[in-house]
């Protein structure tokens, strides 16, 4: 499988210079606003989602200023999402760090995550970007939509299969969508070309959460979070909905049982990830992802054929093919 190291390697210029730029949109003459930003930057993932504006801007152009406008607005909001979402789940560990709201409490972290998002949206406004606002915005939206509904369903555990993929489309593959169509658009794209590159997005991101869902049952704890994790937050995944739909009534119910009011007891949470894998649940899960995966690059595959888009699909690959 190619590396990420290599996946990243045609845009290591771009990559550094929207670092660069990325730390400058957050600073702030507050003291105490200035450190908790650099402590956000120190702590910054795996880059995916720079990527995939810049792949997606090479496919129709060149990587320009509105491009690594677009890449900023993304990492902007979705760090503030991040750090709410933390707040809201009373996180205190973020990507093997020390959340933010473990080290600055609640009301800090809220205000953190506030300022990010003005920050986001003023960028965008002093340079008149509100085709790419508004495609982003809308991402903040339905990723909003989507965590309250997981919410609502983590509470009655009446989950199908469909409220499960329309959950994780607006979740997760909502803001994978928005970086395509915003690449594109920064790169003078058509209408249509950034329909079809926010479809693209939409497919990966939903194949990228079923491999999370599949992960999550991976009892090796060292690749990333810890197993059992969405069954111990009562989050209705993919496997989970399978082995449910595929179990008699009485195994339903000490099913729904465990997961209501013995997710915090180990063995029993293992007894159930044992279950998921005997049943098949797994494999199910992975036919899914395989499958939108596929639909996700056999549209890219129409797109004109350039460096960028390559890098693209092995980017997709990637994401299925993961460990963490």
């Amino acid at each position: 499988m190619t590396t990420l190291n290599e996946i990243k390697a045609p845009v290591d210029g771009p990559l550094k210079i929207f670092e660069a730029r990325f730390r400058q949109s957050m600073k702030s003459k507050v003291p105490l606003l200035d450190k908790i930003t650099r402590y956000i930057v120190k702590r910054k993932g795996k880059q995916i989602r720079p990527l995939f504006v810049f792949f997606s801007a090479g496919i129709f152009g060149d990587i320009s200023d509105r491009t690594y406008r677009a890449a900023n607005l993304i990492e902007l909001l979705h760090t503030a999402t991040l750090i709410h979402d933390d707040v809201v789940d009373d996180s205190n560990e973020r990507r093997g760090f020390f959340s933010l709201n473990a080290l600055w409490k609640n009301k800090i972290s809220v205000l953190i995550g506030d300022y990010l998002l003005s920050r986001g949206l003023l960028l965008s406004l002093e340079n008149n970007d509100f085709d790419l606002l508004k495609i982003v915005t809308n991402s903040v939206r339905e990723m909003s939509e989507g965590e309250l509904m997981q919410i609502e369903k983590a509470r009655s555990l009446d989950i199908e299969e469909d409220i499960y993929f329309e959950i994780i489309r607006k979740k997760t593959a909502s803001l994978i969508s928005s970086c395509l169509a915003c690449g594109a658009a920064s790169a003078g794209a058509s209408d249509e070309e950034i329909r079809t590159m926010h479809l693209i997005g939409e497919k990966a991101g939903i194949a990228f959460q079923i491999k999370d869902d599949i992960l999550d049952f991976d009892k090796d704890a060292s690749k990333g979070k810890p197993s059992g994790t969405d069954i111990k937050e009562r989050k209705m995944t993919l496997p989970l909905i399978y082995l449910i739909n595929n179990s008699s009534y009485l195994e339903r119910r000490k099913i729904i049982n465990t997961i209501k009011n013995n997710s915090d007891d180990p063995a029993k949470v293992a007894e159930l990830m044992d279950k998921v894998h005997e049943r098949g649940g797994i494999e199910y899960a992975r036919q899914h992802m395989i499958a939108y995966k596929d639909e996700s690059v056999n549209m890219l595959d129409t797109l004109p054929d350039v460096p960028a888009r390559n890098s693209l699909r092995q980017l997709i690959e990637f994401t299925v093919n993961r460990n963490t």
